[in-house]
């Protein structure tokens, strides 16, 4: 099978694995820089184009797509799904899932516990927002953050107020939400492929640090997770539409809250800690899934 892999960093330990695992099992992927490449949107022949040439021959496309390129890798996606080439998250998936508040929303929709979040556009209602979600204390979040960036947690109703009032002031939309002080600085993530939690992490933060991503210090260890804890993340991921992701989840005294669901997880944390090559279970799943010269289209809408 021939696989492209959309990475701006080929050296990224996520991407090196699976381009292991993919060779490993006898098949050819190409890693090429999602923003460099170029589309040639037509009814007939649709192409991507890549350092003069044309991208064409693949049967399954893996979208490692940062969050600060999200529009526009979501654009070449969409243009390897119109060429019937197989994605292993969707374009469609993937865009529902990097949209904080619409994802909150669906996952709201169906039944799965979330920290109570509140949403305003107008400073005058920072009060009775923080009110709303049980605060203070409280956590605000950007909605375009990632990896704890632009997270913060305001203890008093004072500086949560200032901190609203100042990313408002700004235009930038944010999410206030209750603040779970039992999780104590530690969070779930579960690994998904498919509809199986193939793997699952406790993530630590630091002392007196309340987030526990692993770029921000929080140190990791195997865990094993609750029956709830499995169906709460593999229901996330089908509610997303993701066919792999990662599933970030709080222990509260009323059962697992869901934080966030990641379509682009990193394989560093979860391999080490745990020892299991979620690299080559990936690439399993892409061989069941993708079929070579598969002509269907993909992804519309």
């Amino acid at each position: 099978m021939k696989i492209v892999m959309l990475a701006r960093n080929p050296n990224l330990y996520s991407h090196k694995r699976l381009v292991e695992a993919a060779a490993a099992k006898g098949h050819t992927i190409d890693i090429v820089n999602t923003t460099q490449c170029y589309m040639n949107i037509t009814a007939h022949r649709p192409q991507i184009m890549y350092k003069g040439e044309s991208l064409r021959g693949y049967d399954a496309v893996i979208p490692r797509i940062g969050a600060s390129i999200t529009f526009y890798g979501l654009s070449v996606l969409r243009q390897f799904e119109m060429m019937g080439v197989w994605p292993l998250n969707e374009s469609v998936a993937i865009g529902r899932s990097r949209d904080k508040l619409r994802s909150l929303q669906l996952l709201s929709r169906e039944g799965i516990g979330l920290p109570v979040t509140g949403f305003a556009n107008a400073a005058s209602q920072a009060e009775d927002l923080i009110k709303m979600v049980n605060g203070p204390p409280v956590v605000i979040k950007l909605l375009e953050g990632t990896q704890g960036i632009g997270v913060i947690l305001s203890n008093t109703m004072s500086s949560a107020k200032s901190v609203f009032e100042a990313f408002r002031g700004a235009k930038v939309n944010i999410l206030v939400q209750e603040f779970i002080k039992e999780a104590s600085g530690a969070d779930i993530r579960a690994f998904v492929i498919g509809n199986r939690v193939v793997g699952a992490i406790k993530r630590q933060g630091e002392p007196g640090e309340f987030r526990s991503n692993l770029h921000r210090g929080g140190k990791s260890e195997q865990i094993r997770i609750t029956p709830e804890e499995r169906s709460t993340a593999v229901r996330a991921a089908k509610v997303m539409g993701l066919n792999v992701a990662g599933v970030d989840l709080l222990r509260s005294n009323h059962g697992p809250v869901l934080m966030e669901v990641n379509s682009s997880p990193g394989l560093e944390g979860i391999e080490k800690a745990t020892g299991l090559d979620i690299a080559s279970r990936i690439i399993d799943f892409l061989e069941t899934h993708a079929k070579p010269k598969q002509t269907k289209t993909r992804g519309k809408g």
